[in-house]
């Protein structure tokens, strides 16, 4: 009788839990990814979905080590060639893939894309077993084994458990790590629109009164909205029929892409900005949005959870069985994110204090940054590296 049924278990089959269990695919360890839906590998070639990401260099790179970028398809992709931030002056700033030596910024694609990507490349993981359509209903922890009971009654141990299973996370909260939250009082609206003129793989950003609008490529002259406003003008924005949505949407962002005509749904998200005590326990570890979220202006989240993948897949990949779930052991990958992710929730939390506040003098100087920013372009090249590699 086997004394584990597996090394790790995944707990959360979304893009982050996928791609550790396909990051670990060439180790020594046998892993167990559960996911609560069944996956959808078809849809029509004519939807698109509203949920996208902006996929940095260094994410794209690991998704190509572990299989899952050849698996996309090239006409669901849309390479950023340029950024335009505008602040709520005069002010802007302008990043340029050609002035900064590399072919893109990022890659817009969609979740179920990237998704479905995923557990193709896992259909070829042979120490990978998915177990999909069951959730975790109860966790014993001991100093050996996590063991998982299973809404099928099932009963799983493994020597190390590692929780993707989002900003709410079960696993989390099961395993009794506090998490600060703080909620910005924000939704994320979200939606899909074909667009009058051509938008050249330009991504545009505006910082507005009302919250911060953003426009990102998508193919066949087609863009995703993502307006982070307060909760009442995201229920005006959810209330209102395509048509109205569109010549809204469209007026805030300047007629820039011309007239909009919606092509998905409209869907709303809470912004709120976690941060757990630690992201390990014996036997334990976080990633991806159970182990932290930011705000979402600048793009971030994801690639931080795929930045997650990177250092806790290499760390098992490097540990012995016997000590997957020493907490020793996995100190070493909450030391190594630390930074990272504390950097990046201080910038994006520190963007959206400064533009959400009407003071005038406050108002005054971070157009004033802005614009001084984009004069200066040894620190535009500085930022964009950063971006791009984290």
């Amino acid at each position: 009788m086997k004394a584990y049924d597996a090394d790790v278990i995944v707990l959360g089959g979304g893009l982050v839990g996928s791609a550790l269990a396909l990051a670990l695919r060439h180790s020594a360890h046998e892993v167990i990814l559960i996911e609560g839906r069944e996956p959808q590998l078809d849809w029509p070639v004519e939807s698109w979905d509203q949920r996208v990401y902006a996929i940095s260099r260094a994410s794209q790179q690991l998704l190509a080590e572990i299989g899952a970028w050849a698996q996309l398809r090239p006409a669901r992709l849309c390479p950023v060639s340029a950024m335009k931030i505008r602040g709520d002056g005069h002010s802007q700033l302008d990043f340029s893939a050609l002035d900064s030596g590399v072919d893109a910024l990022a890659t817009i694609l969609e979740n179920r894309e990237l998704q479905r990507a995923l557990w193709l490349a896992l259909g070829e993981a042979p120490n990978v077993r998915i177990m999909s359509g069951v959730q975790a209903q109860q966790l014993e922890i001991s100093p050996s084994a996590a063991t998982l009971t299973l809404s099928d009654g099932q009963q799983l141990s493994a020597r190390l458990l590692v929780g993707a299973d989002g900003a709410n996370s079960w696993l989390r909260q099961q395993a009794g790590i506090e998490v600060k939250t703080r909620p910005y009082g924000q939704a994320g609206v979200v939606a899909n629109f074909a667009c009058e003129k051509p938008h050249y793989g330009v991504a545009q950003q505006w910082f507005r009164p009302d919250g911060i609008l953003a426009f990102l490529p998508l193919p066949d002259q087609q863009m995703s909205m993502v307006w982070s406003c307060a909760d009442a003008l995201r229920d005006e924005l959810l209330q209102l029929d395509p048509a109205a949505l569109a010549a809204r949407v469209a007026q805030a962002g300047s007629m820039s892409l011309g007239a909009l005509q919606l092509i998905t749904p409209t869907a709303a998200f809470p912004l709120r900005l976690n941060q757990p005590e630690s992201i390990v326990r014996a036997r334990v570890a976080l990633i991806g949005d159970a182990a932290h979220t930011v705000h979402p202006l600048a793009g971030q989240g994801v690639n931080l959870g795929f930045g997650d993948v990177q250092e806790l897949a290499q760390l098992l990949q490097q540990t012995p069985a016997e000590r997957l779930g020493d907490v020793l052991v996995l100190r070493r990958y909450e030391r190594a994110r630390r930074e990272p992710v504390l950097l990046m929730q201080t910038v994006c939390d520190g963007l959206q204090r400064l533009f959400d506040t009407p003071h005038p003098l406050v108002k005054a100087m971070r157009n004033f940054g802005l614009a001084a920013t984009d004069q200066l372009p040894w620190l535009k090249r500085q930022l964009i590296r950063h971006a791009m590699d984290s």
